[in-house]
């Protein structure tokens, strides 16, 4: 009988429960930690650290699955996302030099003086 008695102790149903809800919101704040952390990995696995910095430019070129061409720019702030399309542009202005293909691929800029 004592140990009967001695275990009804233990066991008591006014004792509060554990919120159920709390174990999410757990979970929530570590994957928004999981998040942010692939984020920077990702970020300076392809050394694109300096999208981060306000004082930076970065232009990179994409080319999408159907083929088309898109430039993005960056100047300190300001971010500009651009199009490149094949079609042909008439005006007036000025020369400034040539572009030549090496045999390697490489595009160089030759300025005319």
């Amino acid at each position: 009988m004592s140990y009967m008695r001695r275990h009804k102790r233990v066991i008591s149903h006014n004792d509060p429960l554990e919120d159920p809800i709390a174990g999410v919101a757990n979970l929530f704040d570590a994957s928004v930690v999981f998040i942010v952390s692939m984020m920077i990995a990702l970020f300076m696995a392809y050394n694109m650290m300096d999208l981060l910095d306000p004082k930076s430019e970065v232009t990179i070129t994409k080319k999408t699955a159907d083929g088309k061409i898109e430039m993005m720019s960056k100047k300190g702030k300001e971010i500009k996302v651009s199009k490149v399309t094949d079609k042909e542009l008439a005006g007036s202005g000025e020369r400034l030099g040539t572009a030549d293909q090496l045999e390697n691929g490489k595009v160089v800029y030759v300025p005319e003086k």
